[in-house]
């Protein structure tokens, strides 16, 4: 196994990682759903559960790696509002709290920089001419 494959499968492992707690532990997600959102917050919690779940299978197999990694960033940057609003209703918590929520924010970026590098080494493993 390459350094880039193992590299995919522990973005997919945390991507799993944190979609099985949007059920096992929805709660907090619930608590960081925008207002804005129509709907409930459970609702959204667990449809972006089953996102995190479906992008880790996707990442996790070679041939949907490409695909999965590249939904992966989106979803990365999607879930960047619930942790604007993490960090608004956090700034009143005690400071290592109120740290955590807004090291939230820039730690978006590394993580749609691991699933783009993944996107971009799946292409070049997988893009394998076919006679």
């Amino acid at each position: 196994m390459t350094a880039d494959d193992r590299s995919a499968h522990a973005l997919a492992r945390l991507l799993a990682g944190m979609g099985t707690l949007h059920f096992l532990a929805p709660k907090p997600f619930d608590a960081i759903v925008p207002r804005q959102l129509p709907g409930s917050p459970r609702t959204w919690t667990y449809a972006s559960g089953v996102a995190e779940l479906a992008v880790a299978a996707a990442v996790a197999l070679p041939r949907t790696r490409r695909a999965g990694a590249l939904a992966a960033a989106g979803l990365f940057a999607a879930v960047f509002p619930a942790n604007i609003k993490m960090a608004h209703d956090w700034r009143h918590r005690p400071a290592p709290l109120k740290a955590l929520a807004y090291a939230r924010l820039p730690g978006q970026l590394p993580l749609i920089g691991w699933a783009l590098h993944t996107a971009h080494t799946a292409r070049r493993t997988t893009d394998v001419p076919r006679p």
